[in-house]
């Protein structure tokens, strides 16, 4: 007889990228869960997933069997969901995914708040380098950037300008970039992530000063690249050249007089901060409760 436990197995290893990550997923070991897989693929008398020495695929039996059982596990939160909303507490796990620096920075103390208003609902909050697309299990993902082939729900948070900042010593040692095309000559610092192309900023005027400017599309070749924005700002902040940062992220830094922000009469490229949720059909009413408390939060409009 299939048990819900199984359900959930096999769920996990349809969602999680490896053995090891589904067991941390179920909170148990790999041995455990391997025994089990082995249980259920003879409950079944099937085989559900290939196994090598380093990872484990799911056969289109198993895959099959996964996605029918994390639909019927939806189901059965579901109707557990609506035999409480009478007396409209939240109860359950709600995952959320976001990244690194920006979900320990903002998204965190939120979710502190949100759930000191639903004592009775797990948050999980799972930060990661790319939580849009890999979101894994997450009812609601963060992401910074623009959204592409998105399936899921989106709801801008916050606009989210990127700014061209340098230090001081940087701008005394090169000196100051006056239009666009000066940056060119200046050593650049870029940041990996979301698969976009770090190097190519497009670059248009945003004052009166420049209005009879054209946009510009700058090609440049970075001095240093780094996969993580904090460490950017960091090197940027130690004279190390130019960095392109998200508003976020700098304001602090330009605040404190460790940056400087050039061509501010310039409007690069923004990257607005972004709620993704599956769609409304079928929505928790703890997912629905996380959107409108963030919407409210950030004082957010649905696109």
């Amino acid at each position: 007889m299939i048990q819900i436990e199984d359900m959930q197995l096999a769920a996990a290893l349809l969602r999680e990228p490896s053995l090891s990550a589904a067991a941390r997923a179920l909170d148990v070991t790999p041995p455990a869960l391997s025994m089990r897989l082995r249980k259920l693929e003879a409950t079944l008398g099937l085989s559900l997933a290939t196994r090598t020495a380093r990872r484990l695929s799911l056969t289109p039996e198993g895959e099959r069997f996964a996605r029918e059982a994390a639909a019927l596990l939806g189901q059965i939160e579901g109707l557990r969901e609506s035999m409480q909303r009478d007396d409209q507490r939240l109860t359950g796990t709600l995952r959320i995914a976001a990244p690194f620096g920006y979900g320990r920075q903002y998204i965190a103390p939120m979710l502190a708040r949100f759930a000191r208003l639903h004592p009775g609902l797990s948050v999980q909050l799972d930060l990661r380098e790319t939580p849009w697309p890999d979101r894994h299990d997450a009812d609601a993902v963060i992401h910074i950037g623009t959204v592409r082939d998105s399936s899921w729900v989106a709801r801008t948070l916050s606009a989210n300008e990127r700014w061209l900042c340098a230090s001081p010593e940087y701008l005394r040692l090169h000196g100051v970039p006056r239009v666009p095309r000066d940056v060119m000559a200046h050593g650049c610092i870029s940041i990996r992530e979301n698969d976009e192309d770090v190097t190519l900023w497009h670059v248009r005027p945003a004052s009166r000063a420049a209005a009879r400017a054209k946009p510009q599309t700058l090609r440049i070749s970075p001095a240093y690249v780094t996969n993580d924005g904090g460490v950017a700002r960091q090197w940027a902040e130690q004279g190390m050249g130019l960095v392109l940062r998200s508003e976020w992220d700098a304001a602090d830094a330009v605040a404190r007089g460790t940056l400087v922000r050039v061509l501010a009469d310039w409007q690069f490229d923004s990257a607005p901060v972004t709620l993704l949720v599956p769609s409304r059909k079928g929505r928790t009413a703890r997912v629905q409760a996380i959107v409108e408390f963030l919407a409210e939060s950030f004082g957010a409009r649905e696109k």
